[in-house]
C-alpha cells in the first residue's frame, strides 16, 4: 500500500468526547472508507503514524434523516475504525502528520 492509498483509507481523526475518552484505554478513533477493511487501516496507521497497532474495530454509521426549510435530505452513511496502539504507542491527533 503507497502512501497515497493510506492517507484514501484513513479520512481524519474523530474528535469528540467519546472518542478521547478512548483515549485511556490507548485507543484512537478514525473516520475511514466505507470499503476499508481491518487490515488496510491497520497498515494505512502503521504506515502513517508509525506506530504499532494491537487491534482495529469498525462500525458502520448510519446516516441521519434531516429536514431543511420543509425539506428531507438524508445525510451520507460512514465507517469509523477504532485502533487500539500497542503498548508504550501513542498518537497524537491535534498536530498534523
Amino acid at each position: 500500500m503507497n502512501r497515497e492509498q493510506m492517507y484514501q483509507c484513513v479520512l481524519g481523526p474523530v474528535i469528540t468526547e467519546k472518542a478521547t475518552k478512548g483515549s485511556e484505554h490507548n485507543q484512537v478513533t478514525f473516520r475511514v472508507r466505507l470499503e476499508a477493511s481491518k487490515p488496510a487501516i491497520k497498515q494505512a496507521i502503521e504506515g502513517l503514524f508509525k506506530v504499532k497497532v494491537k487491534s482495529v474495530n469498525t462500525l458502520r454509521v448510519k446516516g441521519k434523516e434531516k429536514r431543511f426549510r420543509g425539506h428531507v435530505g438524508q445525510r451520507s452513511d460512514w465507517k469509523k475504525a477504532i485502533v487500539t496502539l500497542a503498548e508504550g504507542q501513542s498518537i497524537d491527533v491535534t498536530t498534523g502528520i
